[in-house]
């Protein structure tokens, strides 16, 4: 079991540097980061850094662990600039990038930027079409695309990424269309869930995997969920009641919802930040609560 850190994007940079460099320190695999440009709420002005920037600087700043985007939104930037970026990261970090993305969904930065956000199936026919001319970027000495969202002519992508295949994770649970297209085109494949709907969701992909002829064992899986590492029992109860899938309880409460999630096929398990303390001195003693009761315990 892989254990990945995500620093919240209204986190100073200063903070998200030094949660990465402890979580980096402390033996955590990866780093994570959303692609969002302001917030989810009726209260819009609180800060939003950029995702990729971020990675970019995350990349040099700290050794050794996975650096990825959970997940990139495909309206926000075209395919082909979006495989130049994830490339030109993977190089830096010395070949530690992983390009998630998705077909993105929060209608109201799409509104205020001017980015249109057209219907869930018009999101994801670009999102597939997407899927295509990333791989191909990142295989291809030049590739050529005709598709209805996106058309590529002799286009080149050098240098290529040191990873190879650069990982692409596809971040969502639609049994229709995303578990499909993460079926055909995914490393990695992640969503938000209980140990429960992630062993449901996991046996869709396997069965579109083997439609296509491909090994179900070469995608990997990840999931987060809001920790609550306590031992007062009525506050994991309160997270729950936020509506997100909750990884709560003591040491070894914790330790049975991680390995229920093994169980499952989960690969990772990422912790938000979101939750665990205002400070950084809050937010480290978790982590390194749950690193020692918690994360020692699957090496």
């Amino acid at each position: 079991m892989r254990f990945g850190f995500w620093p919240g994007p209204n986190n100073s940079w200063s903070d998200t540097l030094a949660l990465a460099r402890h979580a980096e320190t402390a033996g955590w695999h990866g780093i994570w980061y959303a692609d969002h440009f302001m917030p989810n709420a009726e209260d819009t002005s609180g800060p939003t850094s950029e995702c990729w920037t971020t990675l970019a600087a995350l990349a040099v700043a700290v050794p050794r662990v996975r650096i990825g985007a959970l997940v990139t939104g495909n309206t926000y930037r075209h395919p082909a600039v979006l495989a130049k970026m994830a490339a030109n990261v993977d190089n830096i970090s010395g070949g530690r990038c992983v390009l998630g993305l998705g077909a993105g969904w929060q209608e109201n930065e799409h509104r205020a930027y001017g980015i249109n956000f057209s219907t869930l199936g018009g999101r994801m026919n670009r999102f597939e079409e997407a899927c295509e001319v990333v791989t191909g970027l990142f295989t291809n000495a030049q590739t050529n695309f005709s598709g209805k969202h996106y058309q590529l002519t002799d286009a080149p992508l050098a240098p290529k990424p040191i990873q190879r295949p650069l990982p692409l994770l596809i971040g969502g649970g639609g049994e229709q269309r995303t578990l499909r297209i993460a079926a055909k085109y995914a490393n990695e494949w992640n969503v938000w869930g209980t140990p429960d709907l992630l062993a449901r969701k996991g046996a869709i992909l396997d069965r579109y995997c083997e439609e296509l002829g491909r090994d179900p064992r070469s995608i990997k899986h990840s999931t987060q969920g809001m920790l609550v590492l306590t031992d007062d029992a009525a506050a994991v109860e309160r997270m729950k009641a936020s509506g997100r899938p909750v990884i709560g309880g003591d040491g070894p409460g914790v330790r049975a919802t991680i390995e229920q999630y093994a169980e499952a096929g989960v690969d990772e398990v990422i912790i938000p930040d979101f939750n665990l303390g205002a400070t950084v001195e809050a937010k480290t003693a978790v982590m390194d609560r749950f690193a020692r009761e918690v994360m020692s315990y699957f090496k």
